[in-house]
């Protein structure tokens, strides 16, 4: 079993961070923050304010540019496209969660997220409905279009309260989508939410839902959530997110799963992560692991959200391989728990993330416990530098960007 492992000995990377914006006015902070690529030279950052006094209270999104690979970025920008909208019965609908990803097929930058709903700017109580929205950069004009969510039918458990935030997705050679949500049946009280992957397609403006694969469930506190998938040596791999740990769950067509596992170390150990997302680095010659655990001199941190560590997975045993566990991403005293992988160019992936300026109890909004170990609302970009090429990534100016997104 240890000889795909060995296969990928070979590859190796180097780590280079770096941050591209800080600062913040301890009424609200930058969350959120993921990054695209678009292969004609362009890099897109999406990302949105929390309300530091309350609980995943945040406005709309907002954008930063870079034409120079990741080294300088424009000022985050709002994004009337991907703003709050109000209903007349006073609930709002937030874009949230969001992650940009470059769609090939159709040479369109496509983010996906899940909507929240607030009154009189706070959380709508109890299961709320909730959808998986989406939008479309245009570089021509630097603007999203507006948000839009994917319908499904009306008798499916999935269609009233479901969403697709905080994951990756995987494009199919063809252009059809496979974008892993987390959903709640209505009238399901048992409070564990459940995951299934949509099959999508998309014709460079809608979204369209094409089906699902069977749901994934866990009986453990809240059920599964924020899955993420990738496609590595021919199986399809979903990472997921639990209150007690991660799981990991392996399928061959990328919609029907075999029973979901707890991550471990190749020594038997669970990992240590829990109640936080986990995310894929996929290369063709080895896939890895970004994720967030105990036991890394952090108990200061809210749920041991920090550092960002990184580990290469036994595809076959279904674990990480504890030697080649590294941090990628400092710790500041703030959490980096909801953070975004970007495959930039064959050379280098980007993992990129925010300090989250609320901490542990009794007072979770004194965001000056955080700035005591030097955090201050920075965005981190680190770049993984490959020493070998990663063909799945699309070079930084090989392609032509479709009619309309020349930037």
């Amino acid at each position: 079993m240890a000889t795909n492992v060995q296969a990928t000995n070979a590859l190796d990377y180097t780590v280079e961070t770096q941050i591209i914006h800080a600062g913040y006015d301890r009424k609200t902070c930058w969350v959120q923050s993921r990054c695209g690529v678009i292969p004609g030279g362009a890099a897109v950052l999406t990302t949105q304010k929390l309300r530091i006094t309350g609980s995943d209270i945040f406005s709309g999104i907002h954008d930063l540019r870079s034409e120079d690979f990741g080294r300088t970025w424009s000022e985050p920008a709002p994004q009337p496209g991907l703003a709050r909208r109000a209903h007349a019965d006073g609930t709002e609908f937030c874009p949230c969660d969001g992650t940009p990803t470059w769609h090939a097929a159709s040479g369109k930058l496509l983010l996906t997220g899940h909507l929240a709903q607030y009154r009189d700017d706070e959380l709508v109580p109890g299961i709320r409905s909730r959808s998986t929205y989406y939008s479309v950069y245009d570089a021509a004009s630097r603007l999203w279009a507006d948000w839009d969510t994917v319908r499904l039918p009306a008798d499916d458990p999935a269609a009233f309260s479901s969403g697709a935030g905080c994951g990756q997705r995987y494009d199919l050679p063809g252009g059809d989508i496979l974008l892993p949500i987390y959903f709640t049946p209505r009238g399901d009280t048992s409070r564990c939410s459940r995951v299934s992957v949509m099959h999508c397609r998309f014709d460079g403006a809608r979204l369209t839902f094409n089906g699902r694969g069977p749901d994934l469930v866990c009986a453990e506190p809240r059920g599964l959530g924020e899955p993420s998938i990738t496609r590595f040596g021919g199986r399809f791999y979903l990472t997921l997110r639990n209150d007690v740990r991660g799981y990991v769950a392996v399928s061959d067509d990328g919609l029907a799963y075999a029973p979901i596992q707890p991550w471990r170390f190749d020594d038997g150990t669970e990992i240590g992560n829990y109640n936080t997302q986990q995310h894929w680095v996929t290369h063709p010659d080895g896939l890895y692991l970004v994720y967030t655990r105990r036991g890394a001199n952090n108990d200061h941190v809210f749920r041991h959200r920090a550092p960002l560590f990184m580990a290469r997975v036994d595809p076959e045993r279904l674990c990480l391989i504890r030697a080649t566990e590294r941090p990628v991403v400092p710790e500041r005293g703030a959490r980096l728990g909801n953070f975004g992988i970007c495959a930039a160019s064959p050379d280098e992936t980007w993992v990129v993330v925010s300090e989250w300026m609320q901490t542990t109890g009794p007072d979770s909004h004194d965001c000056t416990v955080c700035e005591r170990y030097g955090s201050n609302n920075a965005f981190f970009l680190s770049r993984l530098h490959w020493n070998r090429p990663n063909t799945l990534a699309t070079p930084w100016r090989a392609a032509t960007p479709a009619k309309g997104d020349a930037g």
